[in-house]
């Protein structure tokens, strides 16, 4: 099958159109001028590509590529400085820890000697307070004791007084509660 045939066959099943001039692409007698054009117009179209368009392309291309490089380091950077941040930070806060327990360690310290020191001081004076009242105690037992004595002695003195009609003196039932507070 040549290509004169396939024409042929085509021009008969176009009608006739083809020898006409209805269809002048598929007429032979074109065909180099086509071929010519064609191959002027993708010449031209190669030679802009490569000398214009794929080098502004493969630019654009290259600077990304740069630009997506330079933010990989920057963040690479910026993590690292993080990092370090971060370390700093936790250095930062086990130092302000172990002051704060240092601190309060010492308050502490501090606040059981003054807990001690009034404890100290409550215990004397608690002391004193009750050698005070203890001697006030005695004092008054002295006292309620020789009350007593002299209650006793002036019962007796009314009662001798009721009696035999005759009142001791004072020094007399003194003397008679002596002798029988002794036997």
């Amino acid at each position: 099958m040549s290509i004169d045939f396939i024409l042929l066959v085509a021009a008969q099943a176009a009608g006739g159109e083809a020898a006409s001039g209805g269809l002048p692409q598929l007429d032979m007698s074109n065909w180099p001028g086509q071929l010519f054009w064609l191959f002027v117009f993708f010449g031209l179209l190669y030679a802009l590509m490569t000398a214009y368009f794929l080098p502004r392309i493969g630019a654009a291309i290259e600077e990304r590529r740069d630009r997506i490089a330079d933010d990989l380091d920057q963040a690479a950077e910026q993590r690292k400085k993080a990092e370090a941040a971060e370390k700093a930070y936790d250095r930062a806060l086990a130092d302000a820890s172990a002051k704060a327990q240092a601190i309060a360690g010492e308050t502490r310290a501090k606040l059981n000697a003054e807990i001690a020191q009034l404890a100290a001081d409550a215990d004397r004076i608690s002391t004193k307070a009750l050698a005070d009242a203890e001697a006030r105690i005695a004092e008054m037992r002295a006292d309620a004791s020789k009350k007593v004595k002299e209650a006793a002695i002036d019962a007796a003195r009314t009662i001798v007084s009721t009696l035999i009609d005759e009142t001791p003196t004072a020094e007399t039932a003194a003397a008679a509660a002596r002798e029988r507070a002794i036997a």
